[in-house]
């Protein structure tokens, strides 16, 4: 179960409240605070690149993650997944990124409601196929994509959406994801052992389709040691990984969740076999960009002219192993932001690294709900919106208008914000106490968030707030 849902309410509710500050997403908003840094114009000719010792590949540090992609009005289509795609917006983007040296672009057949490949292809049509490399997944999470003819044809959808003979990079997607540890071997032999997709997948890279083969790693450590096993045993070779690396999850990942893996142990069981580390969530979905205000208060004191979230790109960016880190970017501004850190990389020094080590642990003490808002719990079959009631709850957090007690100063204040703040932010046949608790979310969750737990927790809160009763 997660730690945080263990924990009784009212101990996270005064550690939220005492600071009064906590880390919310953020990435699909445009981030104000770092607003006049993202409107720098970044050098051209400056991208930190490095090398893939097994094909001679040269990465930009800077990988251009294809999941929130720009829609027509305001948001991406990882929010928003009814509105249509940006395509000229996706096009302009992408054009900027190569012309300031990103060259690597990862994809999924489950991004934008599985609308990213087709996105993707469009804007990298355009430009000659030597100045990018494409990386997508394998993304048959569901049973009904189980079948060995179901799992080919996906992959091979993947490649007319985007327009191109061959894959740079394939990853079996979200190894190790399940509600129950039990469950992840089972959900990864159906998924590429019992219908022989992953002997399927080596014949394609042996025929030049696919030019290097890994996976992406979410919860179960068993099976990343199993699949790393194999490796060393010369069962299979893995050419790359994609791990979660950032300043929270170096060592403080399986405290916030047990089902989590700390980063410190995953790079280092990778770098012990020379595979590069592919970075995902440098930000921790966004949270590491809109840290709490005491927070940022002690990074600008330490750096007044980084922003917030530079801190974190910076750290994800700086170990040797690591290839590239992935940014979702639906802004122009992120775009700016991220090319401005990397164009070139600054190494983190090790006074830096102790610095935010402790800030890592300040983060932690907040216990604010390690929702990522990545949408796969989504949709809810009775009509919550999962992540927006998380990220309410974490904004109130961040804003101290987390109230505990009526001996609370300014408790009415804060009891106003939340609940105001709850019903606008979501509608209320969409919020908490509409779960019933039928646990469908939860294979979903690559943060194993035990969430119908958390559902409760937070319906009964939210009960008591407006029946005055706390």
């Amino acid at each position: 179960m997660n730690k945080i849902s263990r924990r009784t309410f009212l101990k996270t509710a005064t550690a939220g409240t005492a600071i009064a500050t906590g880390a919310a997403s953020l990435i699909g908003c445009k981030n104000k605070a770092n607003d006049t840094r993202a409107l720098v114009e970044p050098p051209v000719g400056k991208m930190t690149y490095r090398t893939n010792a097994n094909t001679g590949d040269r990465i930009s540090l800077l990988g251009y993650g294809m999941m929130r992609l720009p829609i027509e009005g305001e948001g991406s289509g990882r929010e928003n997944p009814d509105a249509p795609l940006d395509q000229q917006m996706i096009n302009r983007q992408v054009d900027y990124a190569i012309a300031h040296g990103v060259n690597y672009f990862d994809t999924s057949p489950a991004y934008c409601q599985g609308r990213s490949e087709h996105a993707t292809g469009i804007a990298l049509s355009r430009h000659p196929r030597n100045k990018y490399f494409i990386a997508t997944k394998l993304s048959n999470f569901k049973p009904e994509t189980w079948p060995r003819a179901v799992s080919q044809e996906m992959f091979e959808t993947s490649l007319r959406e985007l327009q191109v003979d061959y894959v740079d990079y394939l990853l079996l997607h979200g190894i190790g994801m399940a509600a129950e540890e039990k469950d992840a071997l089972e959900a990864f032999n159906a998924r590429y052992i019992d219908n022989g997709m992953l002997d399927w997948l080596v014949e394609q890279k042996q025929k030049g389709r696919i030019r290097n083969l890994g996976f992406s790693y979410h919860g179960d450590i068993s099976i990343f040691d199993m699949l790393l096993s194999w490796h060393d045993e010369g069962r299979y070779h893995w050419d790359f990984v994609q791990i979660e690396l950032n300043y929270l999850d170096w060592n403080w990942a399986d405290e916030i969740n047990e089902r989590n893996t700390d980063a410190e142990y995953l790079y280092a069981e990778l770098q012990k076999r020379s595979i590069p580390a592919v970075i995902m969530e440098p930000l921790l979905g966004g949270r590491l960009a809109n840290v709490p205000d005491p927070i940022v208060a002690k990074m600008k004191q330490r750096d007044p002219e980084a922003s917030v979230a530079s801190w974190a790109f910076r750290y994800a960016g700086t170990p040797a192993g690591v290839l590239t880190v992935l940014s979702g970017m639906t802004y122009m501004e992120h775009l700016r932001e991220n090319l401005l850190t990397y164009s070139p990389l600054r190494p983190v020094s090790k006074e830096e690294n102790q610095f935010l080590m402790q800030i890592a642990k300040d983060i932690y003490d907040l216990e604010t709900i390690p929702c990522n808002e990545c949408n796969y719990c989504m949709p809810c079959p009775y009509g919550i919106n999962i992540p927006a009631v998380f990220s309410h709850y974490n904004k109130c957090i961040k804003e101290g208008n987390l109230p505990c007690t009526h001996e609370q100063e300014d408790y009415q204040r804060a009891r106003r914000a939340f609940l105001i703040g709850y019903d606008r932010s979501v509608p209320r046949l969409r919020q908490a106490d509409h779960c019933i608790g039928c646990g469908h979310c939860l294979p979903e969750c690559p943060q194993h968030i035990q969430i119908p737990d958390e559902m409760t927790r937070i319906s009964d809160y939210v009960e008591m707030l407006r029946q005055d009763i706390l």
